[in-house]
């Protein structure tokens, strides 16, 4: 799953995306508001952390420009314990959810898993499709209660495809999820397809692959 944290304090910063790095997340760095305005415009996150005190504009202005796309990324407002009044704003224009400085990390993680939850998997901590269950929490796959050991990159690209179940996904589309803005700067996708190949193996190897389709010339789908 892919965060982006909107944070200009780089040592809270650097410990947040060390501390979520840990917890299988993709993050991403924006310390300024033309950085986190440029990046929310260009890619699709699946949690935003949002300070809101940013050192060239208001952070809020960022979740403006994210309702007014219609984008679903989820946001947590960060906030300093004086800025009630913003917290609330926030909240009112579309935030999921807040979190007040100084905070645990283990919290914030917490905070994001159940956003993500909430959003992408309808609230479950188990999720199934016939033979196949995935425990979030502990982070495992099984398919008829067998478990299937899967790198950070397959697991996180197998949640990507079961939260947009029926889409069809572009190689530049799950290109971007995976490496994020780094995407923009290889040469091609070919890692998408080993990524994809080395998940569809496993799947198959444990009693089923059948779920990921291949849409020639477009992308993958997951079908169910």
């Amino acid at each position: 799953m892919k965060v982006l944290n909107i944070e200009d304090e780089m040592e809270l910063a650097n410990s947040i995306i060390a501390y979520l790095s840990t917890e299988n997340y993709s993050c991403e760095l924006a310390a300024t508001f033309a950085q986190a305005m440029q990046k929310v415009n260009t890619y699709n996150y699946d949690c935003i952390l949002l300070d809101i005190s940013l050192p060239d504009g208001n952070g809020l202005k960022v979740l403006e420009e994210l309702m007014l796309k219609d984008k679903q990324d989820g946001v947590i407002i960060i906030s300093a314990k004086d800025s009630i009044d913003d917290r609330i704003k926030g909240l009112q224009i579309g935030a999921d959810d807040y979190l007040v400085k100084p905070f645990h990390l283990s919290e914030l993680a917490a905070r994001v898993f159940s956003l993500i939850r909430r959003k992408k998997f309808g609230n479950a901590n188990i999720i199934r499709q016939g033979e196949l269950e995935i425990n979030l929490p502990a982070k495992t796959v099984s398919i008829d209660s067998r478990q299937v050991i899967l790198t950070k990159k397959e697991f996180d690209l197998l949640l990507y495809f079961i939260g947009n179940r029926n889409r069809v996904l572009s190689k530049s589309t799950l290109a971007e999820h995976l490496s994020g803005d780094l995407a923009d700067m290889l040469d091609n996708h070919d890692f998408v397809y080993a990524h994809v190949k080395n998940l569809k193996r496993k799947l198959t190897e444990a009693g089923n692959g059948q779920y990921i389709k291949t849409v020639y010339g477009t992308g993958y789908k997951w079908e169910g």
